[in-house]
């Protein structure tokens, strides 16, 4: 079952559409700095500056959150790289990627999006679990240098967007839930 927050988030994408009234700050030429402060851009704009999200954008779009990333949020998005969706075994890919099965890539995107912000140095020493935007829990857990989430490293840490901040992750999460294909 989806979160009333998840939910929202859905009907914002559907609500707002591509052509969204809210007009977006422009990314600034080159990249972000890893990690710094990317202010000036939503979570949208400062993946497609990094240059090492393609595939979580291009997920972004099939699953139709594009505009829901966009809005001011705020939003705490574990971002996986390209060589996390590249070690995505390919029958899953294809399966979450296939248009029929639009509202599980969404479940998927959406399990690794909490509402609000959430900075490492809020974390404390402990282990925690955080709520996503469907409902089920991630596990954060401080471990030395590093934080992981569930069974994924955050790589890069806090970087500052307009809409929240974005933790670039080596993973992709994958919620407990069955994913019913549709071929």
């Amino acid at each position: 079952m989806i979160s009333r927050r998840a939910g929202l988030f859905a009907a914002a994408a559907v609500v707002l559409g591509a052509g969204s009234a809210r007009t977006a700050p422009r990314a600034p030429a080159g990249r972000p700095p890893v990690g710094g402060d990317s202010s000036e851009m939503d979570i949208v704009e400062a993946a497609q500056a990094a240059g090492t999200f393609t595939m979580l954008l291009r997920a972004v779009r099939q699953a139709g959150l594009e505009a829901a990333m966009k809005t001011p949020g705020p939003f705490t998005v574990f971002a996986p790289t390209d060589a996390a969706f590249a070690a995505v075994p390919p029958a899953v890919s294809r399966r979450l990627m296939n248009p029929a099965n639009r509202a599980e890539l969404a479940k998927v995107l959406s399990y690794h999006v909490l509402a609000g912000r959430l900075f490492t140095r809020d974390l404390g020493p402990m282990p925690r679990a955080a709520e996503t935007l469907i409902g089920a829990p991630v596990v954060l857990n401080p471990t030395g240098p590093r934080v992981r989430v569930n069974d994924a490293t955050i790589t890069t840490a806090d970087m500052r967007v307009s809409n929240g901040v974005v933790h670039v992750i080596d993973k992709v999460l994958m919620p407990a839930m069955p994913i019913q294909p549709r071929m």
